[in-house]
């Protein structure tokens, strides 16, 4: 029951992971915004005869509108490729007395180092501790430029 509210909780994060920063795109839409304003007002100019600045407004409008949709595009599509692996906790369990038996297991909550458990050592009987808790990692492919 335990692993399976885990794994509720790693899908809900994996798939809050893939979102946009709210942040970002509020700010995306008011230049967006900005830039329509500003093509607006070119027009305008352009009308009542001021050619020089209605070109003027008319670039930074553009331009404001290109690079918000490409950042747009952009973040959306690295947020699409962004994948969080979590990694995998594993507990190593000892025997108290010399036997030097360890075994290792995933995690389970409450488990803590120099926990003593109930259950008792295959090999000689005695009590078992908690010797370890770590993650593992799994090494990365190495790449080499040709």
């Amino acid at each position: 029951m335990k692993l399976t509210r885990m794994t509720q909780n790693q899908t809900q994060s994996t798939s809050q992971s893939n979102k946009i920063s709210t942040y970002l795109t509020l700010i995306v839409f008011i230049v967006m915004a900005l830039s329509i304003a500003a093509l607006f007002i070119a027009v305008d100019t352009y009308f009542l005869g001021d050619q020089i600045a209605a070109g003027v407004l008319a670039a930074i409008g553009l331009i404001a509108m290109a690079l918000s949709v490409f950042l747009l595009y952009q973040s959306r599509q690295t947020a699409a490729q962004i994948k969080i692996e979590i990694p995998k906790v594993m507990t190593t369990v000892g025997c108290v007395k010399n036997c030097d038996s360890k075994t290792s297991r995933e995690f389970q909550r409450g488990d803590y180092v120099f926990k003593e458990l109930e259950a008792n050592c295959e090999k000689c009987g005695g009590k078992q501790m908690i010797v370890a808790i770590y993650k593992e990692v799994k090494e990365k492919e190495k790449t080499y430029n040709v």
